[in-house]
């Protein structure tokens, strides 16, 4: 096909979830900025996510995907009012005469947007479950790419973006930076602190819980920093838990931050520990000092930032993703210790004094 060269006066960018890809896909913002600075950007997301982008002054448009509605109505059998609301959304989409449409999800649920609206450029990344044939470019993904967000530059790559700084970008506000630094202070935090993301979405992906305590106990007793414990409202029940074996100084905010209040946590934090999860990509894209404890999954061993670094213990059965082969016992997890975490972690420590 023929690729237009014309300037695109206005790009839709198609991640609709989860967290963590939403956070990596963001470096494409200011890459188009720096490229098209004429460009308006509009992003298509769930609600779920969407707090991401809420405060980015590069992001002209903000649009939400009604998916719980739509679900409700289907479970309901409101199939009429279902089929009405979604013809309405697809209209709102293609009065939005969008040039060029990226979808950075690439299944089919992101790639019917794409079709939709009928933009002249409709770019997917990977093309999965046919979705190829809703579109008409497709940049293909490459498994298991070492570097953070590697398939989004990989599309900012083909689109002829400027990506000489491609880093993700959340940014948030004063009012947001002041309401997470007035959560801490009623929490009784002062100071220099060290943040935990402990949980995320499958169990394979969990730290060993023990470790956790045992860390804390290490960190309690060098260096008697409190741990703010970060998650989401799914995570309260299990913070809670695990804030009765941790040391006293210990608060739990899981559950109680908006998404970028938690960004603006990690991004005072002298050091970020976490799993599997969007909350330990957000302190990569924060320029926090992270340590990413991977297992059965390994998105990235390059975090592009040199004060991050990810911790992983190679097995033959790893990564296994979602099919794990080792009967919970988790010895790619289990491999990593406290003392390796700890020692990492004291190595920040210092160097932020």
């Amino acid at each position: 096909m023929v690729v237009s060269t014309k300037a695109p006066q206005h790009i839709l960018i198609i991640r609709l979830s989860a967290i963590g890809d939403v956070i990596m896909a963001s470096a494409i913002i200011p890459a188009i900025k720096r490229t098209y600075p004429q460009a308006k950007i509009s992003w298509l997301v769930e609600p779920v996510a969407a707090d991401l982008l809420a405060e980015n002054p590069l992001i002209d448009n903000i649009i939400h995907l009604p998916r719980n509605e739509w679900r409700t109505l289907r479970k309901q059998r409101q199939y009429i009012p279902y089929l009405k609301s979604q013809l309405v959304f697809a209209k709102r989409l293609r009065e939005h005469k969008f040039d060029w449409v990226l979808d950075m999800q690439g299944l089919v649920k992101s790639g019917i947007w794409a079709k939709v609206c009928r933009a002249e450029r409709r770019i997917s990344l990977g093309g999965k479950e046919g979705s190829h044939l809703l579109v008409n470019e497709v940049v293909p993904r490459i498994a298991d790419a070492p570097r953070i967000g590697s398939e989004y530059l990989d599309l900012a790559h083909y689109v002829d973006l400027k990506v000489a700084d491609f880093s993700m970008s959340v940014p948030f506000n004063r009012d947001t930076q002041q309401s997470a630094q007035t959560m801490l202070s009623a929490a009784g935090v002062k100071g220099r602190y060290i943040a935990i993301s402990p949980f995320t979405t499958r169990a394979q992906k969990h730290w060993i819980t023990q470790y956790w305590f045992e860390l804390a106990q290490f960190l309690h007793q060098k260096y008697v920093l409190p741990i703010v414990i970060l998650g989401g409202p799914q995570d309260k029940q299990q913070a809670e838990a695990m804030l009765k074996q941790m040391p006293k100084s210990t608060v739990n905010l899981a559950g109680q931050t908006r998404l970028l209040q938690a960004a603006a946590i990690i991004q005072q934090a002298s050091v970020l520990i976490g799993v599997d999860t969007g909350l330990t990509h957000l302190g990569i894209s924060q320029k926090t000092p992270t340590i990413a404890i991977f297992g059965s999954t390994l998105p990235y061993s390059d975090t592009s930032q040199p004060n991050a670094h990810v911790l992983h213990h190679k097995m033959p059965c790893s990564p296994c993703r979602r099919h794990p082969t080792c009967g919970a016992k988790f010895d790619c997890m289990r491999a990593i210790q406290p003392q390796d975490v700890f020692a990492l972690t004291e190595q920040w420590l210092k160097i932020g004094g």
